[in-house]
């Protein structure tokens, strides 16, 4: 092939946004996204959404284990954002993270390149915009990453996949419920729950969101994309089998619904078995007084009839929820996103270096509304935590360790507000305990890492309880949720050195302080542990001007 001729392909394919192989590479998939304001009317009041290229929802990212993401973002906005890509380890490339503790801001009118690779990695996630409030007004998208060729999953290939992001829908702007929050108010109730950006209104003239051939196996991922409420999922007249979660393909029970939490996703196998005509698939908001519920179309090709009226019930109460938890296994037979068995990995047998407790609570000192973990309310810096540390300024920006391992004995409402950074030595196996003292469900999200759910239980935390571990088949991923008046326990290896944002998925709690930075310094200044900072990483605050440091060798 010419000169000429591998340029004119490689540009070809960067404004297609598709695979282009390297010699010397894995494959890279190039994308351009412009992001602008748009006015929609997604549960029956205009309003202003974030758009992508025009789309609301924002397009899907059809990845395969090992590819390399490149993404153009041009920020059209009249302020700064950033995307966060959930659920993506970014391993040794917390610079790609995207979340205000690791990236300057893309500022309106500029534009900034991502670039990372899907490691070692399968299953469904999503992402979405990560500053702020911005998640209110749309800007996310389906992210799926698929296995390769030469490692087989543990089931036929579907006839198609389709994603489906559900969530809670507030109908007044991403500023202003920005606005309430920082006057001190809560956000209240929201008004919709929306499927992929609608809600059918089962009159005869919705649209289909997917369509089924009779007698045919399709592939669904179920993404709870909201700001406050546990979700669940369920097709009417069909089961799910239940395949994979968060990137671990689990034992394959069947499931007539599913709960899903805020921040987390399911892949799920439905099969077109009944009459030919038109069903719902149903998402309704769980643990509310005022339920909310979103349906969407399912069409039979060929099939004749609308969908029924009648819509299947949602389980009530959320011991239910903690019994389907205590259902999900780790399929130790399946391989993983590299060709060996992924329950070859005994984490059960691993002794804990480091056991930390985490406690949320909420402040209303003088009018003021403030979330925090173990008396600490995260508060953003002007510089990202992971440039002050790494120019050497980070004793400017932030202390490590203002957080204690255990909540305070005396832990009431009061707050103390500063950057809230724990610093993580690496390679060590730990321990993470989420107690929920509130009366509404939690759910946290770990970046950089996934980690094993190893249990769920009502009551207080004692070290006592870990006779009730599960150490075998706990399902490995990065969301877990806590009921109310309950506790979480998660384990990991600390082997992924950066600095990663531990939060609470429910929106206002993060956005007032209910999160943490995770550092995993390298031990030495060394590509083996970590990537250099890309050359077109932005600088801002105190590092901007500063001369970089010497790259790793």
């Amino acid at each position: 092939m010419g000169g000429v001729t591998r340029i004119s392909v490689m540009l070809v394919c960067l404004l297609a946004g598709v695979v282009f192989p390297t010699r010397a590479e894995d494959p890279y998939l190039y994308f351009t996204w412009n992001i602008t304001y748009g006015t929609l009317a997604p549960a029956g009041v205009p309003q202003q959404v974030i758009l992508i290229n025009g789309e609301f929802p924002g397009p899907n990212i059809n990845s395969t284990s090992n590819n390399n993401v490149v993404i153009n973002v041009f920020n059209n906005l009249d302020e700064p954002f950033l995307f966060h890509w959930a659920g993506i380890q970014q391993r040794k490339n917390s610079w790609q993270d995207g979340v205000a503790g690791t990236n300057c801001p893309i500022q309106p009118g500029a534009n900034f390149t991502y670039k990372f690779q899907v490691k070692d990695q399968i299953g469904s996630y999503f992402y979405y915009p990560s500053l702020g409030m911005h998640r209110a007004a749309g800007g996310f998208g389906g992210l799926r990453i698929n296995s390769r060729l030469l490692i087989p999953v543990p089931y036929a290939d579907p006839e198609d996949d389709y994603t489906v992001l559900a969530g809670d829908w507030y109908t007044k702007s991403h500023s202003t419920l920005a606005k309430l929050l920082d006057s001190g108010r809560a956000l209240g109730r929201p008004q919709a729950l929306l499927v992929n950006g609608q809600n059918a209104k089962g009159d005869g003239t919705d649209q289909p969101l997917f369509t089924m051939l009779p007698g045919k196996t399709y592939k669904y991922r179920l993404c709870n994309v909201g700001l406050k409420n546990s979700v669940n999922f369920r097709f009417q007249n069909h089961q799910m089998k239940l395949v994979e979660m968060e990137g671990s393909h689990t034992v394959q029970n069947v499931y007539d619904s599913l709960d899903v939490h805020l921040g987390q996703c399911y892949g799920v196998l439905v099969t077109a078995d009944q009459e030919p005509k038109d069903y719902y698939i149903v998402a309704s908001s769980r643990f509310t007084k005022i339920i909310l519920t979103g349906k969407g179309i399912i069409r039979y090709v060929n099939g004749k009839g609308p969908a029924a009226p009648e819509i299947p019930e949602a389980p009530v109460g959320w011991a239910w929820s903690l019994n389907q938890f205590r259902s999900f296994r780790w399929n130790l037979t399946a391989s993983a996103a590299r060709p060996n068995p992924q329950g070859s990995y005994h984490y059960g047998q691993i002794n804990i270096t480091r056991t930390l407790k985490f406690v949320n609570t909420v402040s209303r000192d003088n009018g003021k509304l403030r979330y925090a973990i173990n008396g600490v309310s995260h508060v953003e810096s002007e510089t990202p935590l992971k440039l002050a540390e790494y120019f050497g300024i980070g004793d400017k920006v932030f202390k490590y360790d203002t957080i204690p391992d255990e909540p305070p004995a005396n832990l009431g409402t009061a707050v103390t507000l500063a950057p809230n950074v724990v610093k993580f030595e690496y390679r060590t196996f730990i321990e993470i305990i989420f107690e929920n003292h509130e009366k509404s469900v939690q759910s946290y999200n770990l970046n950089g890492y996934s980690f094993f759910a190893v249990a769920i239980e009502p009551g207080t935390w004692t070290p006592e309880k870990r006779k009730n571990y599960n150490l075998l088949d706990g399902v490995s991923r990065h969301t877990i949720q806590v009921f109310p008046k309950s506790w979480a326990a998660i384990m990991l290896t600390c082997d992924d050195v950066g600095m990663w944002n531990l939060r609470s998925e429910i929106a206002e709690n993060r956005y007032l302080g209910q999160q943490l930075y995770i550092s995993v310094p390298t031990p030495e200044r060394s590509l083996r542990d970590e990537y250099n900072m890309p050359d077109n990483g932005l600088l801002c605050g105190a590092v901007a001007g500063l001369p970089r440091p010497p790259s790793y060798v």
